[in-house]
This record gives structure tokens, sequence and C-alpha cells, in this order.
């Protein structure tokens, strides 16, 4: 009965292994699966943040030709935003005279109704050519500061939320170069210009 019994403890040891080296090799093959799978998802994810580059690149040149105008008061444009711009900017900016600003559409934002001491809603402009739009924000930046029947005037271009989040990272450094005295640009996308000494250097996001 004794080599019986230690027949049967062969066999069982045999069928345990077998069961060892089939679940170790199940063990493998999911290990191999996630592997798979973790790539697949690095993928999906360089995909989805590629499409949402190009998305947010779209909007931005769908805006192309926009500025915000923030600051004028509520309803000094009696319904004709156009109009009123037209004949405002020229003296606000000291544009030269006869400088033509042809503007496609102009409407005050979408936003909720501001509260009580809040600024009242911006002008959206949308002017028919670009250099008119770059006349505009150089003329705002050489100036410095603006301001209209004792309102501050701000002016910016029309970006998308992305986009100016990736530019108010920029903010201190802009803050510290025009403290010194240093000049810079920022162009589209996030690229940041600086010139000192007669070298130009670049800096991204």
């Amino acid at each position: 009965t004794s080599s019986v019994t230690l027949g049967e403890l062969k066999d069982l040891m045999s069928a345990l292994n077998n069961c060892v080296t089939t679940a170790e090799q199940q063990v493998s093959n999911m290990e191999d699966a996630q592997q798979d799978i973790r790539c697949e998802m690095i993928d999906l994810i360089k995909q989805v943040s590629d499409l949402q580059a190009k998305l947010d690149d779209q909007e931005n040149h769908a805006r192309w030709n926009n500025v915000h105008f923030i600051g004028f008061s509520k309803g000094v444009e009696n319904g004709k935003p156009v109009k009123f711009l037209q004949e405002v900017l020229p003296t606000l900016l000291e544009l030269p005279r006869g400088t033509m600003l042809d503007v496609e559409r102009a409407h005050r934002s979408l936003t909720p109704k501001p509260v009580d001491g809040q600024r009242p809603h911006p002008f959206i402009v949308k002017f028919l050519r670009y250099p008119v739009r770059e006349q505009i924000l150089t003329a705002v930046r050489s100036m410095g500061s603006l301001e209209w029947n004792g309102n501050k005037i701000m002016v910016f271009p029309d970006l998308s939320r992305e986009l100016m989040e990736c530019r108010r990272k920029f903010m201190l450094v802009k803050k510290i170069l025009r403290e010194k005295g240093l000049k810079y640009d920022l162009f589209y996308p996030v690229t940041l210009k600086l010139t000192c000494n007669g070298e130009t250097r670049s800096f991204m996001e």
C-alpha cells in the first residue's frame, strides 16, 4: 500500500506542477495583455492630445482678425458698435490720419450680465483685414495705457481659453522685462522673443 500511496503522491505532484505551469503561463499572458493595453492607451492619449491641439489651432485661426476691447461703458455705442468704434479708435489709439478701420462685425460679448461694480461686457470686433488688427495691437503696446471718458480701456487679441492659459504663464516674465526696459514680443502661439544687447532669443512654453 505504501507504493500505491507513493504513486498517488507522484501523480498529485505532477498535477500540481501542471497547474502551476498553467497558472504561470496565464499570468504571463495577462501581463503581456496589460502591456499591450498600456501601449494602446498611451497611443490613444497622444492621438486625443494631437486632435485637441489641432482643434485649438483651428479655433484660434478662426479668431485671427478678432480683438477684445474692455472698459467702454454700457450703451455708449447706442446700438451701433461698428460706427462707434470706427469713430473712437483712431483718436484713442492715435492712429495716422486717414487710417481705414474696416470692421466686418462688432458686438458685446455674450457672457452673463455683469453685477454692479463689474466691467460692462467687452466688445468683440472682427476686422476685415489682419494687418488692421495688428496695427491696433501694435498701437496699444506702444501707448502702454488707454483711457476714454475716465474709463481704463484694455485691448487683447481674441484667443481660445486654452491658449490664453498657456500665455498667462509668461505674465510674470513680461512684467519683469517691462520693468527692466527690455524689448520683447509674444508670438503665436506661445513663443516669447527677447532682444538684449542686439541678440534675440526665443523661449517657448
